[in-house]
């Protein structure tokens, strides 16, 4: 397959350019808010209609700070010690999204201590809103030919050329993390999120799923350049590494999710018998 070339810069008006990677950011906030809106209508829904626009706001910070702070520190720790007013020249690229990842659940406790509620309840309510904007961003990344797949069989149906890289072919590892984190979790969160869980069940399904599409997805995409010497047991690369932790730690929150929600249907169970 050809890549489609396609311009990086959506919009050119007088000078003032603006990239497809910037609508992409844009899309994936205005989509968690109108998800957010729904979801909040719902009986169960930790938050009111009236806070959706706060959560997304506190979201969005967590998300672009987090995002810098771990693509720095994860990935060009070295470029920090010996530039560390780099971290803030973000106009420069690099955002990740294990940091991103954080840098939410940093937001979503800070706004769960204004609004009296509990991290794992909004953690529940927000991990649904967060796939398509997920696949947006794999869309934008596939747009600016970044992050793209390791060489492959050029006869194989999926081998892609991109213009940047016109001797070799790609896996397009953009389009698989598009389907995967973004189409495909997004439809298993909204399916899984639709009646009541136990609290901490629906963050601890998106830890896993999404823990295991980057895991798998890893084996196809290109390492970073500075990192590719750098492999753990030869092949384990950086992204897997992060996502390991996030598979454990959603396998132990559904575990206890459900098991606190037997023990206290127990518990209820007694007081009413008793």
């Amino acid at each position: 397959m050809q890549y489609p070339d396609i311009d990086p810069v959506a919009i050119n008006l007088f000078g003032l350019k603006v990239h497809w990677y910037g609508i992409m950011y844009l899309l994936a906030f205005a989509m968690a808010w109108y998800l957010g809106m729904r979801r909040a209508r719902k009986p169960f829904s930790p938050i009111a209609p009236n806070q959706v626009e706060d959560l997304i706001m506190f979201g969005a910070f967590g998300v672009i700070l987090g995002g810098r702070f771990g693509y720095v520190l994860f990935y060009h720790f070295d470029k920090f010690l010996v530039d560390p007013l780099w971290l803030f020249r973000v106009w420069e690229g690099g955002m990740s999204f294990h940091g991103g990842l954080l840098g939410v659940c940093v937001a979503i406790f800070f706004y769960s201590r204004k609004t009296n509620t509990t991290l794992l309840q909004l953690g529940d309510f927000v991990a649904p809103l967060v796939p398509l904007g997920l696949g947006f961003g794999r869309i934008g990344n596939f747009i600016g030919q970044e992050l793209w797949g390791r060489v492959t069989d050029p006869d194989a149906p999926w081998a892609m050329y991109f213009p940047n890289d016109p001797m070799n072919a790609r896996h397009p590892s953009q389009l698989y993390q598009a389907f995967l984190e973004g189409l495909v979790l997004f439809l298993l969160l909204f399916w899984f999120s639709k009646n009541p869980r136990p609290r901490g069940a629906v963050s601890g399904l998106f830890l896993v799923l999404y823990g295991s599409f980057r895991f798998l997805v890893e084996f196809v995409r290109e390492p970073d350049s500075h990192l590719q010497d750098q492999l753990w047991l030869g092949w384990v690369t950086r992204g897997q590494l992060l996502s390991l932790p996030m598979i454990a730690a959603g396998i132990l929150l559904m575990i206890w999710a459900y098991s606190w929600a037997k023990k206290k249907d127990q518990q209820q169970t007694a007081q009413v018998e008793g």
